[in-house]
Parts: structure tokens; C-alpha cells; sequence
């Protein structure tokens, strides 16, 4: 408990035994008055709220209602029913709900915050043989900062030498450590388990890893979603309407029954107001459903997916249709050339020649040929022309060469043959004649089949993969995944067409979800109902692009973050189906007379915790199994 919270735990102490003092004694009379003592030590701040509110126009709250319930309960104690004790315990059990959900709120953010206490407040660099301490603010891209055994990795960078196992868990939610050794990337956040290691920042301090976590998660609160924005414009409504319910319900019976003919009790219907006025406070309501989904917003965090506000909770909760890049998100993306096949010159001139035409590119497929051929002299190449969606054209050693896909051998005249092996073809051909062709393979993620079967088992309704790859390759890993829809040779164009007819294709209530690499398929994570990003928590664009972010590769997150939003939107219609339920039970038990104020504060204080603890139920993740290793070939 922080000091506020054990003041007011004193408080309740203190004005819960002066009252069972004063029950004992039963003062009655003008020695009711002994009874605001105890009162006036538990309510002073609930009556100074609400005459606050009254001075702000901001009248109709929790605090005017119990201010105005009790002290018409005290009212009556004086002029009718001598029960004093009654009034002070509605207010006690208020207080004793307040300091109850204070103190759970408070848990639940010092659980998130701890979670997410991942930027360090120190870095350390070395001057004349000792370790000196700075701010990470100051330090600059390019210095050389120390990270020892036991320290977290205060900027993103590159390690120039050691080599040391990092634990990653607060990145990405798994625990499995990640050895690191020269020239491997570290992130901001990770903490440095064994080894020292001398690591070269590559991004200032605001603008590594845990500094981005951290924005998205303190940002996430502001982007409401329309459950949260349908309970505030409730509270707006329905609290104004129980309190002139009350007034009616005071003052319209007897003067029927006055009218009529009849004996009115006043202080029988004034006490059925005052009752009505306890039982209709929206605390449960109010509270309860920010705390959900803030507390959705954590528990996703802490399992390494991070969720740019509650709107996207609930369409996330909502999905029917999931697509799918291939490469990076259901394949490695790791590249390997397998084949040289119909070659006219010599292996080795014919994967030279084609490297140095894709030197411009950094595409992975280009990378993999680059690798293959070995050294190269850049000199060699004058021109180089890239067709999106096509291939290059280069000048190399002056002889023109066109290195890419059927539709490049087309585009120049010239019958490219089929290939039987499943992988991406890359045709060559120089100075117009054809020269050969090269097969790349990728391989599926381990736990890309496994990560398929849960979203079926999710419900979810359509699995598509789009890849720019040809279309025997994506067919053939469609069908050892269990997708049922597979498009291929997909230029970024095409994909954003496709998924806007897929968007014209979704039931009504369902959204499409888009998962993709961040920064090739950024058009069309922007263009979906919610654009996930694959383990693509370094890049600038896949943050600014996606709606959810998973810090990881693993393709079961996606699984992971529906099935979260589902838990969470359980959870708010639970809490919002049982607090209105009761109220309105109690609220009409109330306008009958049949409820007293000890059943008030239950309708008030004991939903409002109940509420709270089931709201708390989120900060718990479903699991989900990794499932069996899966492998194959293929690319995009």
C-alpha cells in the first residue's frame, strides 16, 4: 500500500470501531449526533468531491449521490427512524470499496509497470581503463558502451566484441535465452546473463527498442474502444436519469396516494429514494472496464505483443479472416541457392554475372545469390535498372543482362523454361539470349503449421497467404500448412487488391486481420482492420504502419493476441452484463421498498469489487502450444 492507502485504511479502522462503540451505547436523541464523528472521519473527502463537482457544474457523480444518500439517511434517522448507525456504514462500506479498488488498480499497474521497467536509467562507457556511468540520453549513435553480466542493454546496437546469452523475455515473452556473439544486433530492454560485451549504438536512446515499447504502451490508453467509449457516454445518461428517477420516486407516490385519498409516508418514500440514489452509482461500470482492457493492454505486453489501444483489443476479438504474407511471417525468409539448372556458361560465371546484376538490392533473394557467387568487383557493374515485380536489368562488364522472374523473360522476348523445383526461379539472360536459371529455397517456420491449426481452432472463419512467389511454390506450402486459399506472384499492388475484396467478402461484425513483415507489406497492414506486424519490433515503419506489433517471429502469436482480445472482451461484457443486471434488479427491489440500504451498498461497493477482481482476470495469458517442427522450401 502507498501512503494515501494506509491513511485511508486508518480512517476505515478507526470510524468502523468509534461506530460499533456508538452501536453498543445507542445514543439516541440530539445525541445522534456522536454518530458524525465516525462519519465525519470516513466521508470528509467524499462531501468535499462533491460539493467540488457542485462548484464545477460537475454535479451529477458517485460522490454526490453517496453524499446526498447518506446525509438524507441521517435526516431521517433524526426525524423518524433513530437508526444512525446505518447511515455511517453506507458511507464505511463506500470508503472500504474505494481503498479495495484503489488498492487492486494499484496492483495492476505496478504489475504492468514492473513488466515493462525495461529502459535502464544508466549506460556505461569506458575512459582510461574504468567503467564510467552516463545518462543514455547523452550517449551518441556510434559510441561504444559496456553492458556486464547481470546489466540491461541500455541502446540498440551492434556487439564489437565478447560474447555473452541475453535474456529476451520482456522484448518478445519467451524465456528461452539468445546467445549473442560479434557482429549480432542486441535490443534496448534485453538483459546480459553471462559474458561482457562491447556493444556500437545504432539508435539514440528515444529511439530504441524499450523507449518504443514503452511510448506504444503509455500511448495504447488513448485510443478507446467503443465498449469504453459506450460506458462513458452511459454514465453521462444514466446518471443523470436515476437521480431524477429518485426525485419521482420521492415525491410523485405520495402525492398520488395524497390525492388520492390515502395515508403517505414520507420518510418511507424519501428512504426508497436515498436507497434508489446508493443502488444506481455506476462505479462498477466506470471503473472496471478501463481496467480491463488496460489490463488486456498489459498482459498482452508481457507476451511480447504489443497492442496500439483497446479499439484494436475488440477488433482483434472480432476476426474472421486472417492473411498472410509468406516470407517472414509463415517462412524464415532465410534464402539458400539449391540449383543451377540449364546453364549456357559456367556455374560460377553465370552466378556472378547474375549477383553483380542484383547488387543494388538488399531483398533477401538477392542477398542469397549475392552469397553464393562470393566475392565480387563492384567496377564490373556500369547500370542497373529494378522492374517492381519483375527483376533487374544491369550493365556488367558492358554485356546487358536481365536477371528475374518468367514475367522479366517476357517483358524482353525471350521463352524462359519451366522449372520442376519448388522455389523461386531466378531467370538470367545475357545480351538477349538466355543464359540459365537459379533456384532459391526458404523453409517454413517450426511452428507455422501449429500456429495455423490454432487459429482454425480460434474459429477463425478464412486463412489466406498472399506472396509475390510463384504460384506451384505458395500452392505447395499452402497445402502442408492446411491453408485453403493460396494466391501467388503477387506484386505489392495485386496484394492491396486482394485484400480489398476480401474486406468486401467479411460477414457482418467480423473484421480481416493482415500479418506481414512491417515493411514491404506496409501498404497493406495499413489498409486491413487491424495490421499486424511480425517480429519486426527494430523497424521504424512496421511500428508507424501496424496496429499490433509482435516482438518475435513466432507466427503463434497471432494466435495469442486474438485469443487474448477474445479473454478481454469476455471479460467487459461479463462485467458489464453483471453490473447492470444487478442494478437493475436491485434498483427496482428498491423503488418497491423491499431493499434497504445494506443491500445498496452491496448493489454499489460489493458488484464494484467483484467487477474489479474479475477485470484483473486479464493480465493472464492464454497460452498457447509451440506444436510440433515443421519444414520446407519455398520463398516469396
Amino acid at each position: 500500500m502507498n501512503k494515501k492507502q494506509k491513511k485511508n485504511l486508518i480512517r476505515i479502522i478507526v470510524s468502523a470501531v468509534l461506530l460499533i462503540i456508538l452501536a453498543i451505547l445507542k445514543p439516541q436523541g440530539i445525541w445522534g449526533v456522536l454518530y458524525f464523528i465516525p462519519y465525519g472521519i470516513i466521508g470528509y473527502d467524499t462531501l468535499l468531491k462533491a460539493a467540488k463537482g457542485i462548484r464545477n457544474h460537475q454535479v451529477l457523480d458517485e460522490h454526490f449521490l453517496m453524499a446526498v444518500a447518506t446525509i438524507g439517511a441521517f435526516v431521517l434517522a433524526f426525524a423518524k427512524t433513530g437508526d444512525f448507525v446505518e447511515a455511517v456504514a453506507v458511507m464505511l462500506f463506500y470508503q472500504i470499496g474505494e481503498l479495495f479498488e484503489s488498492v487492486a488498480v494499484g496492483k495492476s499497474r505496478r504489475s504492468i509497470s514492473e513488466l515493462m521497467d525495461i529502459r535502464p536509467d544508466e549506460a556505461f562507457i569506458e575512459q582510461n581503463g574504468e567503467y564510467v556511468s552516463v545518462d543514455p540520453d547523452e550517449v551518441e549513435v556510434g559510441t561504444e558502451i559496456v553492458i556486464r553480466p547481470g546489466e540491461k542493454v541500455p541502446i540498440d546496437g551492434i556487439v564489437v566484441s565478447g560474447h555473452s546469452t541475453l535474456d529476451t523475455a520482456a522484448l518478445t515473452g519467451e524465456s528461452v535465452p539468445r546467445d549473442v556473439k560479434e557482429n549480432d544486433t542486441v535490443l534496448s530492454g534485453a538483459i546480459n546473463l553471462s559474458g561482457l560485451i562491447r556493444v556500437k549504438t545504432t539508435h539514440e536512446f528515444g529511439e530504441s527498442t524499450a523507449s518504443k515499447i514503452l511510448d506504444l504502451v503509455e500511448n495504447a490508453s488513448s485510443n478507446k474502444s467503443k465498449s469504453e467509449d459506450f460506458i462513458a457516454k452511459f454514465a453521462r445518461v444514466y446518471t443523470p436519469a436515476v437521480c431524477i428517477a429518485a426525485l419521482v420516486l420521492a415525491s410523485l407516490p405520495p402525492i398520488v396516494l395524497f390525492l388520492m385519498g390515502k395515508p403517505v409516508e414520507i420518510g418511507d418514500w424519501l428512504y426508497r429514494a436515498l436507497t434508489f440514489l446508493v443502488i444506481s452509482c455506476p462505479c462498477a461500470l466506470v471503473i472496471s472496464i478501463p481496467l480491463t482492457f488496460f489490463a488486456g493492454l498489459g498482459g498482452a505486453s508481457r507476451a511480447g505483443v504489443l497492442i496500439k489501444g483497446s479499439n484494436y483489443v475488440e477488433a482483434l476479438s472480432k476476426a474472421g479472416i486472417v492473411v498472410m504474407d509468406k516470407t517472414g511471417t509463415l517462412t524464415h525468409g532465410v534464402f539458400d541457392v539449391t540449383g543451377v539448372h540449364h546453364p549456357t556458361v559456367p556455374e560460377t560465371e553465370l552466378l556472378q554475372l547474375t549477383a553483380l546484376a542484383e547488387s543494388g538490392s538488399n531483398h533477401p533473394i538477392s542477398v542469397s545469390i549475392r552469397n553464393a557467387a562470393g566475392d565480387l568487383d563492384l567496377s564490373r557493374v556500369s547500370e542497373i535498372e529494378e522492374i517492381s515485380g519483375h527483376g533487374v536489368l544491369a550493365t556488367v562488364d558492358g554485356r546487358k543482362i536481365a536477371a528475374g522472374n518468367e514475367k522479366l523473360m517476357a517483358r524482353i522476348g525471350i521463352d524462359a523454361p519451366k522449372c520442376s523445383s519448388v522455389g523461386t526461379i531466378v531467370h538470367t539472360a545475357i545480351d538477349a539470349q538466355y543464359t540459365g536459371h537459379i533456384v532459391i529455397s526458404d523453409k517454413i517456420k517450426e511452428t507455422a503449421a501449429s500456429a495455423v491449426g490454432a487459429l482454425h481452432d480460434l474459429g477463425v472463419r478464412r486463412i489466406v497467404m498472399l506472396s509475390g512467389d510463384t504460384t506451384e511454390t505458395v500452392r505447395k506450402i499452402g497445402r502442408e500448412l492446411g491453408i485453403e486459399e493460396q494466391y501467388g506472384e503477387l506484386l505489392p499492388q495485386d496484394k492491396v487488391n486482394k485484400v480489398e475484396q476480401l474486406l468486401g467478402e467479411k460477414k457482418t461484425g467480423e473484421t480481416l486481420l493482415f500479418v506481414g513483415d512491417g515493411i514491404n507489406d506496409a501498404p497493406v497492414i495499413s489498409r486491413a482492420d487491424v495490421g499486424i506486424a511480425m517480429g519486426a519490433i527494430g523497424s521504424d515503419a512496421a511500428i508507424e504502419a501496424a496496429d499490433v506489433v509482435l516482438m518475435d517471429d513466432n507466427p503463434m502469436k497471432i494466435a495469442t493476441a486474438i485469443a487474448i482480445a477474445r479473454k478481454c472482451m469476455r471479460i467487459v461484457y461479463e462485467n458489464i452484463g453483471f453490473a447492470i443486471g444487478i442494478k437493475m434488479i436491485c434498483l427496482v427491489l428498491g423503488a418497491l421498498g423491499l431493499a434497504n440500504m445494506w443491500l445498496a451498498v452491496f448493489a454499489d461497493v460489493g458488484v464494484m469489487i467483484l467487477a474489479v477482481l474479475n477485470a484483473i482476470r486479464a493480465l493472464f495469458v492464454p497460452k498457447n502450444d509451440k506444436g510440433p517442427a515443421q519444414s520446407s522450401t519455398g520463398d516469396k
